[in-house]
């Protein structure tokens, strides 16, 4: 079986997809006599069928068989042991590992604890950088609120991938930052292809993700409550620390989510500005799929990490569960 090709049934899923919304729309039609406007939203309905719950059907199924389509838990045995595959096929061969010294491998692991410190680090970041910005912006009396909302948007009109690209002309050795500094006597850093350089792409990428939501759910909040607390004789620290950021907890808990998510399933950026030094998790699973040609290890990997995610989103939510604080993008 090739490995790249898809599973029998998987067309006849998608087929059963497409013919299922086709009913569902002559059922709706039939029973309302006529299209009402919430049949409008079936195309989107369809869209999430056909590329996103039968592709997340497609890796359950690669994460959990062989590259002969049997059942096989080792997929997540190679997650937790790095060397498994090899270790399997030397005991296969009546030789014992442990005599080669060849022991459990731990880079799958490592690099997921990695990636999970890295976003941990980004999102601390963008949040002692985006609640500021968001708390001067949603003030009523900052003029030039309007102003910085809008240069929070301009950077995301330009594509992810150029954004990211632009930071290795100032970061490189002969870049912007070490000629200036050449031209002032000092000596050159190296800024580039280090975990800095990672970290700093990252914030720069997903800081508005931060500041948007946080933005959103103070500028809904009512100012005759900070008002209330003032006339009550707290002063601003107080009227902030009971009144505007618990208010505000929504709005944190959201941008936490869109910071946090992406951040840990990053793989272009550690690839440019870390140029191959630095590895996080999303570019072991792309490595997995296209350089080591094995889907179903890198599907395996890939569950692991959207359990992992459905778990943190869980907990998130429950300090947001109406998602208050969200549909600011």
């Amino acid at each position: 079986m090739n490995n790249m090709a898809l599973p029998p049934w998987a067309s006849w899923v998608m087929l059963v997809g497409f013919m299922g919304f086709i009913g569902m729309v002559a059922v709706s039609i039939r029973r309302n006599r006529g299209v009402k406007r919430s049949l409008f939203a079936f195309p989107y309905g369809l869209w999430i069928v056909l590329f996103t719950l039968i592709p997340l059907l497609l890796i359950a199924y690669y994460a959990f068989t062989n590259k002969t389509g049997g059942f096989t838990l080792d997929n997540f045995k190679t997650f937790w042991d790095s060397n498994y595959e090899m270790r399997k096929q030397m005991l296969d061969l009546g030789v014992n590992p442990q005599d080669l010294g060849i022991a459990r491998g731990n880079v799958n692991l490592d690099t997921l604890l990695y990636s999970l410190w890295m976003a941990f680090l980004c999102t601390l970041i963008c949040l002692v950088m985006g609640y500021p910005a968001a708390l001067f912006m949603a003030d009523r009396s900052f003029k030039l609120g309007a102003t910085l909302v809008v240069l929070f948007i301009i950077p995301m009109w330009m594509n992810f991938l150029l954004r990211t690209i632009a930071w290795m002309s100032l970061l490189e050795d002969n870049g912007l930052i070490n000629t200036l500094l050449a031209a002032m006597g000092l000596p050159k850093m190296r800024l580039m292809y280090n975990s800095q350089a990672v970290l700093l792409g990252m914030v720069y990428n997903y800081l508005p993700f931060m500041v948007f939501p946080i933005y959103n759910s103070l500028s809904k909040q009512d100012r005759r409550l900070s008002e209330a607390a003032m006339d009550l004789g707290a002063n601003s620290a107080l009227t902030f620390l009971r009144v505007t950021m618990p208010l505000s907890l929504p709005g944190v808990v959201s941008g936490i989510t869109m910071v946090f998510m992406p951040s840990v399933t990053t793989f272009f950026i550690p690839r440019v500005l870390g140029g191959g030094n630095t590895e996080m998790f999303g570019d072991l699973i792309e490595r997995t799929f296209l350089s080591a040609d094995n889907w179903n290890v890198g599907s395996a990997l890939s569950l692991i990490m959207m359990v992992l995610i459905l778990i943190s989103l869980t907990l998130l939510r429950k300090a947001d569960p109406e998602g208050e604080g969200s549909g600011t993008l």
